[in-house]
């Protein structure tokens, strides 16, 4: 099967957050199969021209309304053979930020950044001379492809061409004012035909919703959630009427790179059958961040963006969160890395001056994130909604009992602990309120004083979870194949 993804990020080029590791790893594993797949993004400006090879001829690409001259660069994702196009086009493209900057948090020309990925994907195909089975578009930046395909594109060469469009997280719909429309280089009847217009503005990825043949997101529990009118974000509508073609898929974990074993950040490896390495882990984690070292007391790690989405009101909120009153009132430790809102990073960095038991690192360290998930005891995601979630992951391979709270992929991944018998791999809460963090971290740290043989028995069911992407693999193959048989009327089951 040829499959393009269209996509703002892809590790290691670009990346805010977990999409670029998604669409990486996606490409690589449906590569490990035999698939043609491949990448087309921007060329953003830290990307060093320099270092890719470079297409001769330039594409007349008609975003806006006028052509634009965009150039194509070259390279494999590292260690693969994946190729990665880089649409070059310096006025939208050469500057620092992916979606903004933080003294333009969002482009005012993304309506036109984006239509200029999106056109600029069928350009490819057609200076290539390859043309996929399935285009894969990720998140609001790429939902003109949809679009474009089933109002514009699906005659010729794409005739036989089907889309499939990921949400990773519905949070972010790329919505600009109506005036924006000519920037997207469409029709006017295409304004309400292709599903853009929303309360008077553009929703691109409303658009996308409306368009695609298939619309899968990162996790089962997520795809129910955005279908309701807590989690769908003003969507939740059109989501249940497209219910049919709305997958959810859980997103796998780089196994490479997140592994216990043969973890390069870690100043000693460990397995499931031999657990050792864990203990010195937490020592020079306690160590690193300046906290007491004693191997009794538990360990709790957080690894976050400092974002509303991630709970950190009812943790960290000054006279509201629950974090002071666990530091004060229970025998624990803190271990937080993390950066993002000030109001939260300036707090932390009181509350820090102010407990023994709590230490932070403002900012983000990759190795300092291993160490954390390594050497921790537990994890804590309180998340008012997470789509997918890796940590929760990494902790459970790692030995890491998470406690989180029970949304989207954390629901789906994360096994509630049974007091009696000691099953599950983690603590998992409903309601997001500090006494409910509280409660939850307070239930974890007396089954580790008070029930060692069932933090064992949990350490070792997490640690043997399959969390690879061959799962994910099959089941995006699945969705695949849909989208062929409902956009195009193609039944691979026939393809020899």
């Amino acid at each position: 099967m040829k499959i393009l993804m269209v996509t703002s990020e892809t590790v290691p080029f670009a990346k805010t957050g977990g999409l670029a590791d998604a669409v990486s790893a996606l490409a690589i594993n449906l590569r490990k199969q035999g698939h043609d797949v491949r990448i087309v993004m921007p060329r953003y400006y830290k990307i060093d021209r320099s270092k890719l090879k470079a297409h001769d001829s330039p594409l007349a690409v008609a975003a806006g309304q006028v052509e634009a001259w965009v150039k194509v660069y070259e390279a494999p994702l590292p260690g693969t053979d994946v190729p990665v196009y880089f649409l070059d086009h310096e006025q939208s493209y050469g500057r620092d930020g992916i979606y903004g900057t933080k003294t333009e948090t969002d482009f005012h020309d993304n309506p036109y950044r984006s239509a200029l990925l999106c056109h600029g994907a069928f350009q490819l195909c057609r200076f290539l001379g390859w043309y996929p089975d399935i285009m894969h578009a990720h998140d609001w930046f790429a939902c003109l492809v949809p679009a474009l395909l089933k109002h514009v594109c699906r005659n010729g060469y794409f005739a036989h061409t089907a889309s499939v469009l990921t949400i990773h997280n519905l949070g972010y719909q790329g919505v600009y004012g109506e005036n924006n429309f000519p920037a997207l280089g469409l029709d006017w009847q295409l304004y309400y035909g292709a599903g853009l217009e929303h309360n008077g503005a553009i929703n691109l990825l409303q658009s996308g919703i409306s368009c695609a043949d298939m619309i899968t997101t990162v996790s089962p529990t997520y795809a129910g959630e955005m279908q309701s009118a807590e989690g769908g974000f003003g969507l939740d509508g059109l989501l249940r009427v497209r219910t049919d073609v709305v997958k959810g898929v859980l997103n796998g974990c780089d196994l490479d790179t997140w592994n216990p074993s043969k973890d390069k950040y870690l100043p000693a490896t460990f397995s499931v059958k031999k657990m050792a390495g864990k203990a010195k882990c937490k020592e020079e984690l306690q160590k690193r961040m300046g906290l007491k070292v004693d191997p009794n007391v538990p360990v709790i790690g957080i690894v976050t963006r400092l974002a509303d989405q991630k709970g950190i009101a009812e943790v960290f909120a000054p006279g509201y969160g629950s974090i002071y009153g666990m530091c004060t009132t229970m025998d624990v430790q803190f271990a937080i890395l993390g950066s993002g809102e000030k109001w939260c990073e300036d707090e932390i960095n009181i509350l820090q001056s102010k407990l023994p038991n709590l230490r932070a690192y403002i900012g983000y360290d990759e190795s300092l994130s291993h160490l954390i998930e390594a050497g921790s005891d537990f994890f804590l995601m309180p998340s008012k909604y997470e789509p997918c979630g890796l940590n929760q992951m990494y902790s459970m391979l790692y030995g890491t009992l998470p406690i989180v709270r029970r949304t989207g992929g954390l629901a789906d991944t994360v096994e509630q602990y049974n007091e009696a018998t000691g099953d599950g791999t983690g603590f998992l809460f409903d309601s997001l309120t500090p006494s409910a963090v509280y409660d939850t971290v307070g239930w974890a740290v007396y089954a580790y004083y008070n029930k060692k043989d069932h933090i064992a028995k949990m350490q070792k069911r997490g640690m043997e979870k399959d969390f690879s992407w061959t799962r994910s693999v099959n089941g995006y193959l699945n969705i695949y194949s849909e989208a062929l048989m409902r956009g195009c009327g193609i039944n691979t089951a026939d393809w020899k």
